[in-house]
């Protein structure tokens, strides 16, 4: 599952985007550790999108229009949310050289936030990485009741429209199954991330 630990005080973003292009990616043991390890699962969470499912709550909260869902707004923010503390995830295993690597993602247009505001307070999102057609998921945060379930469902929306064709989310949980998450095999995996990468889909704008 893990390879060697490595001096995390620096991620190249180089090296990061070819470790997501090989099926493979960072993470740290918790926030104030500096160094990372590269994760290839033997089993790979994915979210099919035409299998996509909205639970009927959620598809009631969408219809009211509780939240100004942004693209790209304040992605440092949203990473920051991501890596909080709460009551049910006491660690993180966003450290800082993780956090910085995907800043710099940012930037050259390969990590994007999808964000929900309520009278200007960022109050839940998510963000991933984006290389060819494929969107990495790689954590959601929300301080409202379903407001990452919303930047959820308005991301695959986004995949949808734009092209993609493979939404990973790295790992399932029972919270992710319940909108479709499926494992896969890594070899399973890893095909399907290669057709994926063919050709470019545009996240933003």
């Amino acid at each position: 599952m893990t390879r060697p630990y490595a001096p995390g005080y620096r991620i190249p973003t180089d090296l990061l985007l070819k470790a997501y292009a090989s099926g493979v990616f960072p993470m740290a043991e918790s926030a104030g550790d500096p160094e990372v390890f590269w994760v290839r699962p033997e089993t790979r969470g994915i979210i099919p999108l035409d299998g996509f499912h909205a639970p009927k709550s959620l598809r009631k909260t969408i219809k009211k229009h509780p939240f100004d869902i942004r693209f790209d707004f304040d992605f440092e923010a949203t990473i920051d949310g991501c890596a909080e503390k709460r009551a049910e995830r006491r660690s993180t295993w966003i450290n800082a050289p993780i956090r910085e690597a995907y800043v710099e993602l940012h930037r050259i247009g390969h990590c994007h936030s999808v964000e929900a505001w309520r009278e200007d307070r960022l109050v839940g999102g998510l963000y991933g990485v984006s290389l060819g057609r494929v969107f990495f998921g790689e954590s959601m945060f929300a301080r409202e009741t379903d407001a990452s379930k919303t930047c959820l469902y308005y991301l695959v929306e986004r995949l949808k429209a734009r092209g993609f064709a493979l939404l990973d989310t790295q790992f399932t949980t029972e919270h992710l199954k319940r909108f479709g998450a499926v494992d896969v095999p890594r070899g399973k995996y890893e095909k399907m991330l290669a057709d994926a990468l063919k050709g470019e889909a545009v996240f933003y704008p």
